[in-house]
Order: C-alpha cells, then structure tokens, then sequence
C-alpha cells in the first residue's frame, strides 16, 4: 500500500479510524523509555477501550538481534494483528523487524532466510526528526556485535504521523543530532549515483526546510519541529531510492569507538568527505559525468542558500562550530586503522567519486585533525 502521512491532524480519532478500518482487535505497541513521559501515551491508554494493545520496549538504540526475536515472539504468542511503533529510529526498526521476522521460521535464524513479505499494519510515529526510519525500506539491528541491514520493501510503514507536539522535550543535544543526520540524508542522496529525479527533489526540499528553519527547530517552535519533521521524513524518502554514501559508511564506527552520536559523526565526515570530492573530480564514477556531478554540488549549494560547493562545506564547518560541536577527540594509529577497516565497501560504490583505502584513511585523519 501507499504510505499515508498525517500531520495536523488529531491524534487519537485518526489512529482509532485507522484501527477501526483495518479491523485491528490487538496490536504491539513498541516504544521506548521516553514514552512514558509523553502526551500521546494518553490517547495510547483510550484505546485499549477498543483494541488489546501489547507492549513491548525490551531493547536498546543500536538494538540487537536477539532483542528483536523477544518482540516477535510476543507479537506472534499474543496474536497481534498490528503494530504501532513510537520512537526514535531505533524503535521505528524493530518494530519494521518484528513485522517482517514475525512471518518467518522461528527455528532459523531470521537474517538468514528470504523475507517473506507481509500486510500487517505498521503505523510510525517518530518522535525525533532526524533518521527517516518512518520512511524507509532498511533497518539497522545488531548481530554478534556487527550492523546487520534488513532491507524489504513491505517493511515501510502504511501510516506515519509527522506530530510537532512529540519533540518539544527533546534536549538540544539529541535535536541538533538527528537534524543533522536528517542534513546528511539529504546531501547524500542528492549525489549518491543513484539518484533519480524523484530522489533529488526529495533531497533539495528536505535542504531547504532544514536551512530555513533550523534556528527555529532548535529554538524549540512548533512551527521548527513541525517543518523539520517533514524535512526528515523527505530525506528519508530520498535515501529509500539512493542509499546513503561514503559519508554514512565512514561514520558508524566513529560512533560505536567515540560514543559520538550517530547523526553528528556523519556531519563531521560529510565536509571533508565533499572537499576531498571537490580536490579528485577527474576520479568521478557516476556514468553521467563529471559535468553532471559539478551541476549537483552547485544545486545542492543553492539549496544551501550559497553560491558555490566550497562555500557550502565551509558552511558545513561553521554551523557545526556555531553549535559548540567541534570534535576534540586525539586519534591514535591503532584507532585510525580500526575505522579504515570498518567502512562498507558496499556505500562507497553509491559514492560519485571513487575512493580507496588511503582515500578513507587521508579523510578519517581530517576529521580528527584540530585546527
């Protein structure tokens, strides 16, 4: 089915109509400890007067395996017929696991089987505006302490709900986090080798809501959270198509080594990554060109609101130092080899520039070098 996404709408009466057209008699509630302190938990406890609800919160950002099979298992032993997943991207994940596993072989192990598509009803609201989850074929859990991507189209969930209310008590640090992930998805995927028409029109108008009303957003307006929200679930829309690119493959083990949260370890990549890209475009890999490539970076500049690809990753630079978030980390050389080696050779193909072993570690060393 094609998603629907609700904003400006009233919560509870949407979700019952929603719940009273599927015929849903009990459903799995997957939500995470912040849940317990948000207003939407009220319309939550009004309808268990007309459906069971079930929840589940047993698991941890950067969730494991074995935590999502406890959430099938409750799913399938309780009979749900839905889900209903409140979060942030992890919770949006398993949630989109737990729909896809539930259907699968208990006996073998999920990441080993074909995914065998499904209609159960997944109904999303993100309560941050970064990760795209809610718009998303891919998930990210956690197998033997490796990130495992599980990837199906019928996992994107049928209903989102895109409600300003829901961040308004999220700390500034978590808000300029996921804003930047966000940012990241959007720049990505407008030079990502895949992109597409589509793709690229979803990417310039996540940049230009994020640009607009950033101050806003993090300044806590409704009107910032409103238009930031929307501004992830469009750059969500644009990486389902495209993927993300070395930028994403470079920062996530920045985040497991450092504790870095995962949005702003790929906003230090991103400038660097760009400036390498812009010092290396007779190494240009997308079949349209160097020409088409150079036309991007200047698009994705204007959408920046500057006039070149140089200024837009200064920018970069400078809004990541106006919000205190410069890296004041010392890397050693055990470190650095640990990150070359990590990096998903997978991304680097969606990159527009090729790049090599020493190209990632020459990156990985201007990430960390202090001015």
């Amino acid at each position: 089915m094609e998603q629907i996404v609700y904003s400006n709408v009233e919560c509870y009466s949407t979700l019952l109509k929603i719940i009273t057209e599927n015929k849903i008699e009990s459903l799995m509630l997957v939500c995470d400890g912040a849940f317990e302190f948000l207003k939407i938990k009220n319309d939550i406890e009004r309808l268990k007067t007309v459906c069971k609800i079930y929840s589940f919160s047993d698991f941890t950002p950067n969730p494991t395996y074995e935590s999502v099979c406890k959430g099938v298992n409750l799913f399938n032993n309780t009979g749900c017929k839905a889900l209903l997943a409140i979060g942030g991207g992890s919770t949006i994940d398993v949630a989109k696991c737990i729909k896809l596993f539930s259907s699968m072989d208990s006996k073998v192990n999920y990441l080993e089987q074909k995914i065998v598509e499904n209609s159960i009803p997944l109904i999303a609201i993100p309560t941050t505006a970064g990760t795209g989850s809610e718009a998303t074929r891919y998930s990210v859990i956690y197998y033997d302490g490796e990130k495992q991507s599980v990837t199906d189209d019928s996992s994107i969930p049928g209903y989102v709900f895109l409600l300003p209310e829901l961040l308004s008590t999220l700390p500034l640090k978590q808000k300029k986090a996921t804003m930047l992930d966000a940012f990241c998805h959007a720049v990505e995927s407008f030079w990502s080798v895949n992109s597409n028409e589509e793709s690229k029109c979803f990417s310039a108008d996540a940049l230009k809501l994020i640009m607009k009303y950033s101050d806003e957003y993090l300044n806590n307006s409704e009107e910032g959270n409103k238009n930031m929200l929307i501004a992830a679930n469009l750059a969500g829309k644009a990486i389902n198509i495209t993927q993300t690119t070395a930028g994403h493959a470079m920062c996530y083990k920045i985040t497991s080594i450092f504790g870095i949260p995962h949005g702003l370890a790929a906003a230090y990549c991103l400038p660097k990554l760009w400036r390498f890209m812009l010092d290396n475009m007779d190494r240009v890999c997308d079949s349209r060109g160097k020409h088409y490539l150079e036309d991007v970076f200047d698009n994705i500049a204007k959408c920046m609101n500057v006039d070149s690809p140089i200024k837009a990753v200064e920018k970069i630079e400078n809004l990541l130092s106006d919000m205190k978030l410069v890296l004041d980390i010392s890397l050693d050389d055990n470190q650095l080899e640990t990150l070359v080696k990590s990096v998903n050779t997978t991304r680097l193909k969606n990159n527009p520039v090729a790049l090599n072993e020493e190209d990632i570690r020459s990156i990985y060393i201007e990430v960390f070098r202090r001015n």
